[in-house]
C-alpha cells in the first residue's frame, strides 16, 4: 500500500470513524505526508494508530490526538498560532495546512532543525516559524495569541497562557502527571477563562517553569535561533 493510500486510510478508519467530523482538519490531515516527519527506520509506522518515536526521546502523536487537538484549537485562516513544542513539525504543518500563521516554540535544536527543513518541502497555505527556546511559559512577545497548542503535558496549566490568549483565543493543553493527562480546552471570555476536560491522553513532559522543573537538569536551556 503506498502513502496516499495509508493517508486515506488513516482519515476514514482512525479519524472520520472515530469521531473527527471537521472536514477541513481532515483534509489538511489527508493532505500532509506524514511520512516524511519520522525517520527512515520508522517511515512503516508513520500511519499507525499509535504515537511513534522521534529524536531527543520525544515522539510523533497518534494521528487521532493531532486530529483531535486541531479541531479543539478551532484554526481559521490567518489565525495566530503559538505552538508549545514543535517535535517533528507535523502539528504545525497540519495547522500552517489550514491558513493559520504559527509560531513554534521547541528546546531541542536538532529537532527545530529536521522540523524546518521538512515543512520547507512542503507549500503551505499558512507560515510556521520555529525558534529554539523554553516554551513552557509560552511567547508574551507576541501576544495575544488566537490559539495556543501545547504539545507536551503540564501538571497544571500555566497563568501566563492564560493571559496569552486573545478575547475569545483558544487553548489546547494536556494537563496532569506523567504518566497520565487530560486533555483540556480553555477558552477566554473578556477577564474570564473557561476550562473544559475533553478526555485522557499521554504526552512526553513539558520541561521548563511552566511544566516540571526537575527535568531541567536533563535537557539544559540552548541559547535560542530562528529556523
Amino acid at each position: 500500500m503506498g502513502a496516499d493510500d495509508e493517508r486515506r486510510r488513516m482519515v476514514e478508519r482512525q479519524l472520520r470513524a472515530r469521531g473527527i467530523h471537521d472536514e477541513g482538519v481532515l483534509e489538511a490531515m489527508g493532505s500532509i505526508p506524514r511520512e516524511r516527519f519520522v525517520d527512515r527506520d520508522m517511515r512503516d509506522r508513520a500511519y499507525a494508530d499509535e504515537a511513534v518515536p522521534i529524536d531527543a526521546g520525544q515522539t510523533i502523536s497518534q494521528p487521532w490526538v493531532v486530529a483531535r487537538m486541531t479541531e479543539l484549537l478551532a484554526v481559521r485562516p490567518n489565525d495566530r498560532i503559538l505552538e508549545l513544542g514543535t517535535g517533528s513539525g507535523y502539528q504545525a504543518a497540519i495547522l500552517a495546512q489550514l491558513g493559520a500563521n504559527v509560531t513554534s516554540l521547541e528546546r531541542h535544536p536538532v529537532l527545530a532543525a529536521k522540523a524546518r527543513n521538512r515543512i520547507d518541502e512542503l507549500a503551505l497555505p499558512g507560515t510556521v516559524r520555529i525558534r529554539t527556546a523554553d516554551g513552557s511559559l509560552g511567547d508574551p512577545s507576541g501576544a495575544p495569541w488566537d490559539g495556543i497548542i501545547v504539545t507536551a503535558a503540564a501538571p497544571s496549566i500555566p497563568t501566563e497562557l492564560r493571559e496569552q490568549l486573545a478575547d475569545g483565543g483558544r487553548l489546547v493543553i494536556p494537563v496532569g502527571p506523567r504518566d497520565h493527562q487530560i486533555l483540556t480546552l480553555v477558552v477566554r471570555r473578556g477577564d474570564e477563562w473557561h476550562d473544559s476536560p475533553q478526555g485522557a491522553v499521554v504526552f512526553v513532559p513539558l520541561v521548563g517553569p511552566g511544566g516540571f522543573p526537575d527535568e531541567m537538569r536533563r535537557f539544559p536551556e540552548d541559547p535560542g535561533g530562528w529556523y
